[in-house]
């Protein structure tokens, strides 16, 4: 089940990883489970239940967490032993804009920090629809600024899925902003972004089936409570329309069972052409939010791999570049 066209395919952005025996097991183990309510977390009523799956992810050994507030946007940190001084991860949660929690994701950016060697730090951005576009990308800049004040001078950020949207909105400010530190951002890791807030994907229509947990009509509802009447096409809402030259390095992560699909291979192909470093890994069999089966899927613990890797490179070489 490909969307990829033949020129994308062969394209030197793309890595494609295939499906082990041991993680097709276990996928089709996890729909069984999660299939039945395909499409029925909406609303701000879906906080408890989505806050309680992503609890769920395997603590990491060697981690401490503390609450804090950094640039007047409270959160959580995630300390692993060791943590290099002067780096930080900022990590971006998901939830589509109107759900999740610094806290219920703290696990997640715990395994993020401890592979690359440094602190993660998780804001809580503003929900809609209490809080609508752009409160949460105003908190992330905020956040952002305020680590550097604190005198952190090499930060990376990471997002997944809403939270990739706002990652990438904050690299594309970074590269485009006068702000004093911004050159302090060093790279960015995508997981299953959001990045085309108009939902003109074709993966919507080739991946409904394959996909476990989203349906369109979910999604619309979800990304009108976020924009509250504001455009979808909107550069700071959808960064598939932005300007994305001038990127710092960037890697994109998604499952090829996601409806999703389509907004990472379009972005990467965007950022590709303007010219930024970003490859986009594709995942066999995996869907949305595979990274939290870190420690029963093989293709969660090498994505993590992955992503520590090109993170601790990027902090090298910031620092080298000094």
């Amino acid at each position: 089940m490909q969307t990829l066209r033949e020129d994308q395919s062969t394209a030197s952005w793309l890595v494609q990883h295939p499906l082990s025996a041991e993680d097709e097991a276990a996928m089709t183990a996890m729909r069984a489970i999660v299939e039945p309510n395909k499409g029925k977390l909406r609303g701000v009523a879906a906080r408890v239940p989505f806050n309680a799956i992503m609890e769920r992810v395997s603590a990491p050994a060697g981690v401490v967490y503390e609450a804090d507030s950094v640039g007047g946007v409270s959160g959580w940190w995630c300390r692993p032993e060791g943590a290099r001084p002067g780096e930080a991860v900022m990590h971006l949660h998901g939830g589509w804009f109107n759900w999740g929690s610094a806290q219920a994701f703290r696990h997640l950016a715990g395994h993020i920090a401890l592979s690359v060697g440094v602190a993660a730090f998780v804001p809580d951005y503003r929900l809609a629809p209490e809080h609508p576009f752009p409160a949460a990308a105003e908190d992330v800049r905020a956040c952002y600024l305020g680590l550097i004040e604190r005198g952190f001078t090499k930060i990376a950020v990471t997002g997944d899925s809403a939270g990739g949207n706002l990652a990438l909105g904050l690299l594309v400010f970074a590269a485009t902003s006068n702000e004093p530190g911004r050159r302090a951002l060093v790279g960015g890791v995508a997981l299953s972004p959001v990045t085309d807030l108009t939902l003109s994907g074709g993966s919507w229509s080739t991946r409904a089936v394959a996909d476990p947990y989203f349906i369109q009509s979910q999604a619309d509802e979800l990304v009108r409570s976020y924009l509250e009447g504001n455009r979808p096409d909107d550069p700071l809402a959808s960064p598939l329309y932005a300007d994305l030259k001038g990127l710092p390095p960037l890697r994109v992560h998604v499952g090829n069972d996601e409806v999703l699909l389509d907004d990472s291979i379009s972005l990467v192909e965007r950022a590709a052409a303007a010219g930024v470093d970003v490859r986009l890994d594709v995942w066999q069999g995996m869907v949305h939010g595979y990274l939290g089966g870190l420690g029963r899927l093989a293709a969660s613990t090498a994505t993590l791999q992955l992503i520590g890797n090109f993170l601790m490179e990027r902090f090298a070489n910031a620092a080298n570049e000094e």
